[in-house]
């Protein structure tokens, strides 16, 4: 099951290239793509529709934590185990603290990060610019992460982590 955020975003895009790839491939079969507007509730609600449908499926890959959580919500009211070594794996993304949680409890699988940790270097190259000087470099390239529940360790969450968990 392919949960997709608000269609034509950059993160969308990337996040569906990904897997587009996985099925143009043949190493996966996709059951149901739809788009949640990044919404948690809508991916909840798409997640029960195909339950109820009667269509088999054991991967939810998420393009936000939130689509996810929302997922995992609609599998739990139906009794479906998800997660390390159960029925249905469980992606996300943003790496969102609860996220991260559920992946070190093994109640999701991965999660990966699509970093927002470059805005100091924006707004310090903003501020260059505004005051007349010049950039050495035009491009930023920051490192993301992902985290599967095989590896991942508190300090990941403590380090890496957005928001606070609920």
């Amino acid at each position: 099951m392919h949960i997709q955020g608000a269609m034509g975003s950059d993160a969308q895009i990337g996040r569906t290239a990904a897997l587009q790839a996985e099925f143009d491939a043949g190493t996966m079969k996709m059951v149901m793509q739809q788009t949640a507007t990044w919404d948690e509730a809508t991916a909840k609600q798409i997640v029960e529709s195909v339950i109820n449908s009667g269509d088999k499926f054991n991967v939810i890959y998420a393009e936000n934590d939130g689509m996810a959580r929302g997922a995992v919500a609609a599998l739990d009211e139906a009794n479906i185990s998800h997660g390390v070594g159960k029925d249905v794996l469980i992606m996300g993304f943003d790496c969102n603290k609860f996220a991260l949680k559920a992946v070190l409890d093994g109640e999701w699988n991965y999660d990966g990060q699509c970093s927002p940790f470059q805005a100091s270097v924006i707004d310090q190259m903003i501020k260059t610019l505004e005051s007349g000087g010049t950039l050495t470099e035009k491009k930023v390239i920051s490192e993301e992460k992902g985290f599967d529940a095989a590896t991942i360790t508190q300090a990941d969450i403590d380090t890496y982590g957005l928001g606070e968990l609920e």
